[in-house]
């Protein structure tokens, strides 16, 4: 897809986009986990976070062909660019700077491969950290962080 293709879809609403943007499963413990841990460790609150439950995040699952149902992957939005699985993951985690940086390593790992062990882990998720029966609640120094 073209950069910001998601900016020309009637279906998806607007949303600030200047800065990174992970939309994830906010019902995953370990999804949840995942944005814990990078509002631990984003000095410079670079990015922004969005539940695959809201209206934005299924919408953008939708755009991008994913299923709006079943969240198997997060949905990293960079620079208008869309970065799915595995690929998503190690830039999510690389843009938080040093040391974490150092997983941009795993990019030369082959696609095929890294996005094997990643559906791997995804589906079965909920098996390995838990799911709950509400959605992740940012705190309220946090919330300005969120497209809710």
């Amino acid at each position: 897809m073209n950069l910001y293709s998601y900016k020309k879809d009637p279906a998806v609403p607007p949303l600030p986009d200047e800065r990174p943007l992970l939309v994830f499963d906010a019902e995953c413990v370990f999804c949840s986990g995942w944005v814990k841990f990078a509002l631990k460790h984003d000095r410079g609150a670079k990015y922004r976070f969005a539940a695959a439950q809201s209206e934005v995040g299924r919408a953008l699952y939708r755009h991008y062909g994913l299923d709006d149902r079943d969240y198997e992957t997060n949905l990293f939005l960079e620079d208008g660019r869309a970065h799915l699985r595995s690929a998503a993951t190690i830039r999510f985690v690389a843009g938080l700077g040093f040391p974490w940086s150092i997983c941009r390593l795993f990019l030369l790992v082959p696609q095929k491969w890294a996005d094997a062990l990643y559906l791997f882990v995804a589906r079965n998720r909920y098996r390995l950290a838990g799911r709950t029966t509400t959605c992740f609640v940012p705190s309220s120094e946090n919330r300005h962080r969120f497209i809710l």
